[in-house]
């Protein structure tokens, strides 16, 4: 670039000189002279000449032409004179190529040249502040191809994983994944362990993540949880069963914590009822109280009485109480029924009055369903989607409603209730105008009911000659086809107690007056265990998959194995045990008494040890993994003498654990 520059201004200049001498001819320079060959005359004739040049822009300016040919010819004349008067001839604002060319006949380096390095160093500038964006945004761009090329990788190896076990050799064939998916289904954990060690395409397939997780989920474990919580559901499954296993060790062991929940003085307990970590309860002094029972450090909240039974003196007892996740409900003898909120507490979400006394009262476990029965009239009531209660249906029966149960399973739109009144037992559905009769024999009445999903069972007392048929019975119907599905029992003494919502779906267990608990499979309508459990009769029952809770009569909680049929340890505590209630690792139970007012009780009276064997206790048992630490062992265990609780039944446990004699207050 910098040679066509100087070339054009070569050309430019040559034009410029060729046009002066046209328009104005040198009259003033002198005739080179061509005798003199030295070097100084040819110098001497090149400032000459130069001299004239500017002599001649000078006359060519405007300024310079007012001034006349005086100027011209003093020019001249100078001109003539030599080297001394260049400097007084020098024009003050000399065109820019005449300096230029001054500078490169001396020898010095031109603006020109300065512009072009200027120029060069400026684009030099510029390429290497671009090749730097551009070498900067390369790599960037190199980074998430490189990334991508990573994802790409893997996802290629996952396919080619996949492409490798898409045909699993069965012998002689070779099955699809899907197919043979299907297949390992239908094996146990101890199988699929033995195939994964035939072949690698078996083990991929015998570790398959779905396969763990169905076996995991049917074994009761996780039941909310999906396919893609847990990275490994085998590893999951095997943690779970570990743990289930130390639970059941320490069922067994007697290994936990005890609790017992406290009351204030002067109050009887009524009932109680569990559900998940609630615990509900009623006093004959009209309170109610609900525990938490996952967040002991929150004291347990009491839940306010309507206004109408607050302002009566003296406030109407508790009769019955009943609770699930959402809803807790409690009766009064006056036919007042409250119902709260178990996350708020305090006040009362809905309130209803009954002609009459409540005799039944029931909860649907897994929706905002209650039913009451006060004498022969029965309510249920719900709440809708917003939270507003209101009345299902109501009904009549021909006799006193003695029992009723929610069937569970059923939801909030289309609930479900059995009730036995009498020696008939009847379906309540609010989409029907009457009430359907399941089961009727005229003098047999009803003792016992429970429901589960798609099963109701009851017992019936037989009497004259019924009775040479075998006694008693347990008659079990299909809620679905309302015909018998099985009926078992033969006993002498009245069933009094039954459970067969919180069991396995095969098996049903049941309390009798004759001091026996029963286990029967409703498969084969045998009996799986009959254990002889206490003295005064058997009031409550509870049995899993391989244990039995029994409470009796006299107070004793019974906990039986159910294969061996073993006791493996028993408590006891004053009055009848009236409810029984356990899961995978924690056990309520609740000592009622019958008498409520008991004569010689002295309940105003501040000694914990006069009026204390008339209120009733409500205990709850830990077995979980952490209760082996030091934090969680029985209060009983821990105690040292100086309190009054430590006199009760358990004192015996006291002593392995007790405090040395250096540490006792007294010393």
């Amino acid at each position: 670039m910098a040679e066509d520059e100087l070339a054009a201004f070569r050309e430019c200049w040559k034009e410029e000189l060729t046009s002066s001498k046209d328009e104005q001819p040198l009259i003033c320079a002198p005739t080179p002279s061509l005798d003199v060959p030295s070097q100084s005359g040819q110098r001497d004739l090149k400032n000459k000449y130069f001299e004239n040049l500017e002599n001649l822009n000078e006359a060519r300016s405007p300024s310079k032409q007012e001034e006349g040919g005086s100027t011209e010819d003093g020019a001249c004349v100078e001109g003539g004179g030599g080297r001394g008067g260049e400097a007084a001839a020098e024009p003050e604002d000399e065109p820019e190529y005449v300096s230029i060319a001054r500078s490169l006949l001396d020898g010095r380096t031109g603006p020109l040249l300065d512009r072009i390095q200027e120029e060069r160093t400026r684009r030099k500038r510029q390429y290497q502040d671009m090749t730097n964006v551009c070498r900067a945004s390369l790599q960037q761009q190199q980074q998430q191809k490189r990334k991508m090329k990573k994802d790409e990788e893997l996802l290629d190896q996952l396919i080619q994983d996949l492409n490798e076990v898409n045909d699993i050799p069965f012998f002689d064939i070779e099955l699809p994944y899907e197919l043979a998916l299907k297949i390992f289904q239908n094996l146990n954990r101890t199988e699929l362990g033995r195939c994964a060690q035939v072949s690698r395409p078996w083990r991929v397939l015998a570790e398959d993540g779905v396969l763990w997780f169905r076996m995991c989920t049917a074994e009761g474990y996780h039941q909310d949880a999906s396919v893609s919580d847990s990275p490994c559901w085998k590893s999951t499954l095997r943690d779970c069963r570990n743990s289930a296993r130390a639970v059941r060790s320490n069922w067994k062991n007697r290994v936990g914590s005890i609790s017992q929940l406290q009351f204030e003085l002067g109050k009887v307990l009524c009932d109680v009822s569990c559900c998940d970590n609630f615990v509900l309860a009623g006093y004959t002094s009209g309170d109610v109280r609900l525990w938490d029972t996952l967040h002991w450090d929150s004291s347990a909240s009491y839940l306010k009485i309507n206004s109408l039974s607050a302002n009566s003196n003296p406030r109407p007892p508790v009769s019955h109480v009943q609770v699930n996740r959402a809803v807790a409900a409690a009766a009064y003898e006056d036919g007042c029924v409250d119902l709260w909120s178990t996350e708020t507490g305090g006040e009362p979400v809905h309130h209803y009055q009954s002609p009459g006394g409540i005799q039944a009262l029931a909860l649907s476990p897994d929706s905002p369903v209650l039913g009451s029965a006060a004498g022969p009239d029965v309510r249920l009531v719900g709440a809708d989607d917003r939270g507003y209660w209101r009345t299902l249906c109501q009904a009549q029966l021909p006799k006193t409603v003695e029992s009723l149960v929610l069937v569970p399973g059923r939801g909030q739109q289309c609930p479900l209730a059995a009730l036995a009144a009498g020696d008939a037992v009847h379906l309540l559905d609010p989409r029907e105008e009457e009430p359907r009769t399941l089961h009727s024999v005229y003098g047999h009445p009803v003792t016992c009911l429970d429901a589960a999903d798609s099963h109701v069972a009851f017992g019936v007392k037989r009497t004259g000659w019924a009775m040479h048929d075998g006694g008693n019975k347990i008659h079990v119907y299909s809620l679905e086809t309302g015909k018998p599905v099985a009926c078992v029992g033969d006993s002498l003494g009245d069933f009094t107690c039954i459970n067969l919502r919180d069991g396995p779906p095969h098996l049903l267990v049941c309390g009798n007056k004759d001091r026996r608990v029963r286990v029967f499979d409703l498969r084969a309508g045998s009996s799986v265990a009959s254990l002889y459990a206490h003295h005064l009769g058997v009031t409550s029952v509870q049995a899993d998959d391989w244990k039995v809770v029994s409470g009796g009569g006299e107070g004793l909680v019974c906990v039986w194995e159910m294969r061996m049929g073993a006791k493996l340890w028993e408590m006891h505590n004053r009055h009848p045990v009236r409810h029984v209630h356990f899961n995978n690792s924690t056990l309520v139970t609740a000592n009622i008494p019958d008498d409520k007012s008991p004569r010689g009780a002295c309940i105003t009276d501040d000694d914990l040890t006069a009026h204390r064997r008339h209120r009733g206790v409500i205990c709850h048992y830990d077995f979980s993994e952490d209760a082996l630490s030091q934090d969680h062992i029985l209060p009983i265990c821990r105690s040292d003498y100086i309190e009054s609780s430590g006199y009760n039944y358990n004192i015996g446990l006291a002593v392995p654990y007790d405090k040395l004699p250096g540490c006792h207050p007294s010393h």
